[in-house]
């Protein structure tokens, strides 16, 4: 079945059940504030390497819920000796930055083109993406990034430059928003979410708590 071309000139996106097995739904548009809403609002995100930009809507897909954080032991002794400095939207840009370069493995080169880091400042400063910033000495060594509307945050990345960074902040987040939070997107899995207690739940189900939660 042909992939759903968007219109450059509308703001629409395919049903989502129209999405390939992987997820895939639509491919094409831009990276405008709007455009980007639409989709968060609708349960599908961008994700790609170079143009034209793919849009993604997995099923299942990979959350995780606040009252289920899982801390091992030897987190929450680490948390208890306060060796970083965590905060919220002090350096997006620095945030969005390292997780554009930081190499990872198994992927060759960064799907975090300058297009989508101009794109998630934009948000960023009309109040949509925050950032959450992992200190040791002053130096930016961890943090995260995602785009929060109502009570559902849309994680994007994360990076860490020394042990347990990008974790300390992911738990500090979590349990500092926790009132304000009825679902973590996750997007896909990866083991290192799934050891903080994120799970699999069904497209259907995700859009349910999305809609209910704007």
């Amino acid at each position: 079945m042909p992939l759903f071309q968007i219109p450059d000139n509308e703001l629409i996106f395919p049903p989502l059940h129209k999405a390939e097995p992987d997820g895939l739904l639509a491919i094409g548009g831009d990276l405008s504030m709007e455009r980007l809403l639409l989709a968060y609002r609708s349960g599908i995100f961008p994700w790609y390497n170079r143009k034209p930009i793919l849009w993604w809507s997995p099923d299942p897909r990979f959350v995780l819920f606040p009252s289920e954080l899982k801390v091992s032991n030897s987190m929450k002794q680490l948390l208890k000796k306060s060796p970083f400095r965590i905060s919220v939207n002090e350096n997006f840009a620095g945030v969005i930055s390292n997780c554009s370069s930081i190499e990872r493995e198994g992927q060759d080169g960064s799907w975090i083109t300058k297009d989508m880091m101009a794109a998630y400042l934009r948000l960023h400063k009309a109040g949509y993406a925050l950032s959450v910033e992992c200190w040791q000495n002053e130096e930016l060594v961890g943090g995260l990034y995602g785009v929060k509307i109502g009570r559902c945050f849309f994680g994007e990345s994360m990076f860490a430059k020394v042990s347990n960074a990008s974790k300390a902040a992911f738990i500090t987040f979590i349990r500092q928003y926790e009132n304000e939070l009825a679902m973590v997107d996750c997007q896909v899995h990866t083991h290192h979410l799934a050891s903080l207690g994120a799970r699999f739940i069904s497209r259907i189900t995700f859009t349910d708590i999305v809609q209910r939660n704007l």
